[in-house]
């Protein structure tokens, strides 16, 4: 594909943070690059594993040992490594596939992901008012200023229900406050053109962007696999990585 075929997103970050499965992020972010030139491409790990290639820079974090570091930080700390208007966020589960379903109208929102399903309770995506809330998820469009005010607006890190996922906590919990600061989450009736997760009646017969998780129809879309799944060998490969993360942090 010529540079001139290529979708042009000068003002977005493709980024994934992730300590788990970081071979398998590395090249979902490869794939999600196919067609499609960015800004700026960015790992966030505890560590800069060695097939990293050049065109995704990496940015250090502590480790994230539970799935709740991984909510604070991209509640808090995200802002840090982002340097563009919007940031495109992917995991090795869920990632950009169809780079020729872009809209541009994605842009006009600060935060856009997958549809969820109407849910069989009366509390669950629900906000401060009662109304259902059903765009959300992680793998999704946000801009830097969504990004940027978890922690500018000084909000507590409080559970929802017993839960932090962090997608949840801007667009349910604190969507109040996210819309009197002026921000914008997309409408289902455009969220379910972005991306897919849950097999909702909503999304039938339409092609996404992207994805999250290989439910349904999107069972289709690839599963990258470690090539070193041997422990010995992972062993070795663990061993080199810290290496050269234990040189990069004495140059720090």
């Amino acid at each position: 594909m010529q540079k001139t075929d290529r979708l042009q997103l000068p003002n977005v970050t493709l980024v994934a943070m992730t300590s788990v499965k970081v071979y398998e992020t590395v090249e979902a972010m490869k794939y999600s690059m196919r067609g499609i030139d960015f800004g700026d491409a960015v790992l966030i790990c505890h560590y800069k594993p060695f097939y990293l290639p050049k065109e995704i820079r990496y940015d250090h974090t502590s480790k994230l040992r539970t799935i709740d570091d991984f909510n604070y930080k991209m509640l808090y700390e995200l802002g840090d490594h982002i340097h563009t208007d919007f940031a495109c966020i992917v995991h090795y589960d869920g990632f950009i596939v169809h780079p020729e379903c872009f809209r541009q109208e994605f842009l006009d929102y600060d935060y856009i992901g997958a549809p969820w399903p109407d849910p069989h309770d009366d509390f669950t995506y629900r906000d401060i008012n009662g109304t259902l809330r059903r765009v959300g998820n992680s793998v999704g469009f946000r801009s830097k200023k969504i990004i940027d005010f978890p922690r500018e607006a000084g909000l507590p890190f409080e559970d929802d229900h017993g839960y932090f996922h962090e997608d949840g906590f801007l667009c349910v919990k604190n969507r109040h406050l996210v819309e009197e600061a002026g921000m914008k989450i997309a409408p289902l009736e455009v969220a379910k053109y972005f991306s897919h997760e849950t097999m909702i009646p909503e999304i039938e017969g339409i092609t996404p962007f992207a994805f999250h998780k290989w439910a349904g129809t999107n069972s289709e879309y690839p599963r990258f696999e470690n090539p070193y799944p041997f422990r010995r060998t992972a062993r070795i490969l663990n061993r080199i990585d810290n290496k050269l993360h234990s040189k990069e942090k004495n140059r720090r």
